[in-house]
């Protein structure tokens, strides 16, 4: 028998959309959208041009699927704005604006009891369990659909590493049913639903530096050899989670003010060309860079810049 939920149905309804993209208004109305997805032999999905693009052009915007302060630096829980440190942490928040349009899966949150949870994790330096807890409660407030990153690309997990999880989902789902949420409402929360949005999270989450510090894409990797003091989040995206790697890239993904994503070129783009970004540090020798995107992500990097010795 379902527990009957001790929410209100305002938790189940918002007007605000999940995640969004749109294309740089600099240009003719007239002109196509200066990208596309495609399908290719070698790489899985990928992103080109559909028509010439100048360096330094911003390509599109994206807001994120799902997303998740840093402990390290006060962020807003919605958009990881900067907050100041004197902040009261009972409102997390860098406006109105973000308190509305994240009121339902943060009343959600805020009626489970987390700490051994976040202790487990926050013990261990795990990152990516949040942002599956932060999905979880958008999925039961009514923000964002439990299938949300089925579209991306997952990491292959070990059966070792399937077995690590399994404390850490059993802690997760018990705070939810400790809170008195209905089983009709977390129905889809199984240890498989748990295991394929993490082997996607792991593989597309986004490392949140803002602008002040340095403009390269970083993603959030357990092996990069980064500060984490440094990064006022995490998050996925969808589109630009189709750009694939190279060394030498000729675009890259800035947050500005929050993380709200811009992908802007590095050079003049050809109509057709791929259009490729960094996943890790490009200032790294070959060799570091080589390990870092086989152990991250699981591939041998034989972009231009590797096969060349540089």
């Amino acid at each position: 028998m379902a527990v009957a939920s001790k929410f209100s149905r305002r938790f189940f309804n918002n007007p605000f959309p999940l995640f969004s993209f749109h294309f740089s208004s600099s240009t003719a109305s007239s002109l196509p959208p200066p990208i596309r997805v495609a399908l290719t032999d070698s790489v899985g999905r990928a992103v080109f041009a559909t028509r010439s693009i100048a360096a330094a052009d911003l390509i599109h915007t994206a807001s994120p699927a799902v997303c998740h302060p840093s402990s390290a630096r006060p962020a807003c829980y919605a958009c990881l704005a900067s907050l100041p440190h004197s902040q009261p942490l009972r409102s997390p928040f860098c406006s109105q604006h973000c308190h509305q349009r994240s009121k339902g899966y943060y009343d959600v949150e805020m009626n489970a009891n987390w700490v051994a949870f976040d202790d487990y994790c926050g013990t261990r330096g795990l990152k990516y369990p949040f942002l599956v807890k932060r999905l979880v409660c958008m999925v039961i407030s009514g923000d964002a659909r439990s299938d949300t990153l089925d579209i991306l690309q997952p990491a292959n997990f070990t059966p070792e590493m399937v077995s690590e999880m399994e404390e850490e989902f059993v802690l997760l789902k018990s705070a939810f049913t400790k809170a008195l949420i209905g089983d009709e409402h977390i129905a889809f929360l199984t240890k498989q639903w748990y295991i394929n949005v993490l082997a996607r999270i792991r593989i597309n989450a986004f490392r949140i530096e803002l602008a002040g510090g340095p403009y390269e894409d970083l993603l959030s990797l357990a092996v990069a050899s980064v500060e984490a003091e440094a990064a006022v989040g995490n998050a996925v995206y969808v589109l630009p989670s189709f750009y694939n790697h190279d060394c030498d890239p000729n675009a890259h993904i800035i947050w500005i003010d929050n993380a709200h994503a811009k992908l802007k070129a590095l050079r003049d783009i050809d109509e057709g060309e791929e259009l490729r970004i960094c996943y890790i540090d490009a200032s790294l020798d070959r060799d570091a860079r080589r390990e870092l995107l086989f152990r991250g992500f699981g591939f041998q990097c034989n972009c231009h810049r590797c096969l060349h010795g540089d």
